[in-house]
């Protein structure tokens, strides 16, 4: 939750950035775009990490590193420092998948579906509690204030983890692979530079071009060597796997589905009612969106009941139908400020669903060593899907735009297209939900995550 939590911390100030850094945007649009790329580089490299050195043991290093970004930008009177403190907090978000992939390590059997599902649903509460924390804070006081908030969350979780989080007993050994470290740290860089960075650069320059192609250039090498290499960052044939494939693959789109919404509406709810939005401030317009992360964790227990019953497939395909009904109301009904909060509280039933299912679905088809890895790759792909939605709303929305006092703003023909590409992510989601085919037993797969054989997964 603390870690998600710093995926929204600096949304309600980031278009003041410029002049509280006397900087120019284009420089302070790094201090939200560097947290997701090192994150995006970090999190399956941390997630090989605990399988070698041990799970807490890695988490408690990249919870310091989280505190220590903290402080950093607490302290930063300029862009320079504040970019540096937000890279370091992306690397603190490398302890998602290390906290979904203990539990396989240390929870009863019984009790594994209501805690992967527990610990998913955090994600998004972290994310929609962040939002209308930080209009508070910002609107109430400094906003340094929201960095120091970030320390003291992320040093209480420290002490928290090194008390109550068992060491890990399962580890897979090894050494690390630096050559596919690097690899994957050029490639993921140059794709993700040119994805998020697209809509400012133009997508048909040679800066976007370059980068982006470039990126995949790398990845497919980066890729040729993983599988050469005795000991690698990834083990691709693994992720290979039609389990682990498939679910890697609905992941993408049910991270475009969830992000779309993120971008969408709180846009819609705070432009002027002359430009088609509703006209809130930012803390209203906060709350309302809000409820799509308590609708997670209220259905976190709900998740874990039927993970039990149905298994996880079913529970990944009915997720992503419910954020697909979601989008299909946002749609058809004229989009009111209580329409859209019935909207977020579907698409974050949704969610809660689809995030209880995943690392399931990814754990039970790879080896009991290799989960934090998998994890780390299967949180890396919704990423993948949460940038690329960034970047296509964005694209739709600068296409049509309407000129309200001088400044061009989104029109609610833009607003509607992006809806219905989150439509369409969530339908596809549900697509390739249902394919996901089921996982056979492999050499040292876990015995807390049997092979499920029941008829709606197979």
């Amino acid at each position: 939750m603390t870690a998600s939590f710093m995926q929204t911390l600096l949304i309600p100030i980031q278009s003041e950035l410029p002049e509280l850094l006397d900087a120019s945007r284009d420089t302070t649009a790094w201090a939200v775009t560097i947290t997701l790329l090192v994150s995006a580089v970090c999190t399956p490299i941390s997630g090989r990490l605990g399988d070698m050195y041990g799970k807490r043991r890695v988490a408690l290093v990249l919870m310091g590193v989280l505190a220590a970004g903290s402080v950093v930008a607490a302290i930063s009177t300029a862009a320079g420092p504040l970019i540096v403190g937000r890279g370091l907090q992306g690397v603190g978000m490398g302890v998602i998948p290390l906290g979904i992939s203990v539990l396989r390590d240390v929870m009863h059997p019984d009790r594994m579906g209501g805690a992967i599902a527990l610990v998913s649903a955090t994600l998004g509460v972290g994310g929609a509690l962040g939002l209308p924390v930080s209009a508070f804070v910002t609107e109430r006081a400094d906003w340094h204030v929201l960095f120091w908030v970030a320390a003291a969350l992320a040093l209480v979780v420290l002490v928290l983890m090194a008390r109550y989080v068992p060491p890990s007993t399962l580890r897979s050994g090894g050494r690390i692979d630096l050559v596919g470290v690097i690899g994957l740290a050029a490639g993921l860089t140059g794709v993700l530079l040119a994805i998020s960075r697209g809509g400012d650069w133009g997508w048909t320059s040679s800066s976007t071009l370059g980068l982006g192609l470039g990126g995949v250039v790398v990845l497919l090498a980066w890729g040729a060597f993983e599988l050469r290499v005795r000991d690698p960052l990834v083990d691709l044939r693994v992720t290979a796997r039609g389990p682990v494939l498939m679910t890697n693959l609905a992941s993408v789109a049910m991270g475009f589905a969830l992000f779309a919404a993120n971008i969408v509406f709180p846009q819609l709810l705070e432009l002027p009612a002359e430009a088609g939005g509703l006209g809130m401030g930012l803390v209203p317009a906060s709350l309302v969106v809000m409820p799509s992360g308590l609708a997670m964790l209220a259905m976190s227990p709900v998740a874990g009941r039927l993970l039990g019953q149905w298994g996880p497939k079913p529970l990944l395909v009915t997720g992503a139908l419910v954020i697909a009904a979601g989008y299909a109301v946002a749609v058809i009904v004229p989009l009111e400020a209580w329409v859209v909060l019935i909207i977020n509280i579907l698409v974050g039933l949704g969610i809660g669903l689809g995030f209880a299912a995943m690392p399931t679905l990814v754990m039970r088809a790879v080896p009991a060593s290799e989960t934090g890895a998998a994890n780390g790759f299967n949180t890396l792909m919704r990423g993948l899907g949460t940038t690329s939605a960034a970047a296509a709303v964005a694209a739709v929305l600068s296409l049509s735009t309407v000129d309200v006092g001088g400044v061009q703003l989104p029109t609610a023909d833009g607003f509607r297209t992006a809806l219905l590409l989150g439509l369409g992510a969530a339908v596809v989601a549900a697509v390739l939900a249902s394919l996901i085919p089921p996982a056979r037993a492999h050499p040292g797969e876990h015995t807390s995550l049997p092979a499920d054989d029941r008829p709606g997964n197979r």
